[in-house]
């Protein structure tokens, strides 16, 4: 009797080969057959998921995203910040320091493509792209539930400051991927600035 294929497990697998691939090459570099071979698999075999590059692009990114929003929780469970804002502002605003691998491959290529979204129409306004927008929400309750329960500046526009902190936390990410900083000290200069923001 033929071994029964399991689809999403062979998507995934092609998608995580992209990202292996693009967190060493950069993701410019990568093609279909370059994906096969890091997949182990035939570029018909890629073919046969993701019609397009744009395509396997956009779940590699939607596969990213998710990972990300998993290191995000877990770091929040870590540090046992519950339902404190300050804490969980903190580490949602620390994922954007690459401190390991998996955090450098995800700015690495996320960065890519943002960049290559710009100037290619097949990848721009994708609901990909909706997540800084999210995160700006999410942050912008946080601050706001800080605010009212007094441990942030009152005089404080939360939607404001929350596009100031990831600005902030997406160039810190930026100047470490380019050697500029150490994450340590870019760390430090997130958690001053979240010192002015709580100052309680």
């Amino acid at each position: 009797m033929p071994k029964l294929v399991d689809h999403e497990e062979r998507r995934v697998h092609i998608i995580d080969a992209l990202l292996r691939s693009a967190a060493s090459s950069g993701l410019h570099s990568v093609t279909m057959r370059s994906v096969a071979v890091e997949a182990g698999v035939s570029v018909r075999l890629v073919q046969y998921y993701f019609d397009t590059k744009e395509q396997l692009l956009l779940a590699a990114m939607t596969r990213l995203a998710a990972r990300m929003g998993e290191r995000v929780q877990r770091r929040v469970r870590a540090t046992g910040a519950g339902t404190d804002p300050r804490g969980i502002v903190e580490a949602v605003l620390l994922e954007a320091v690459p401190t390991d691998e998996e955090s450098r491959a995800f700015h690495l290529i996320y960065t890519e493509y943002a960049v290559l979204s710009v100037t290619d129409p097949a990848l721009g306004g994708r609901p990909f792209l909706a997540a800084p927008d999210e995160m700006e929400a999410f942050l912008v309750a946080q601050l706001t539930a800080a605010r009212r329960a007094g441990t942030a500046d009152p005089r404080l526009d939360a939607r404001q400051e929350a596009v100031v902190l990831l600005a902030v936390s997406a160039g810190l990410g930026l100047s470490v991927l380019l050697g500029q900083r150490t994450a340590d000290d870019a760390t430090a200069v997130l958690r001053y600035h979240l010192g002015r923001v709580f100052p309680g």
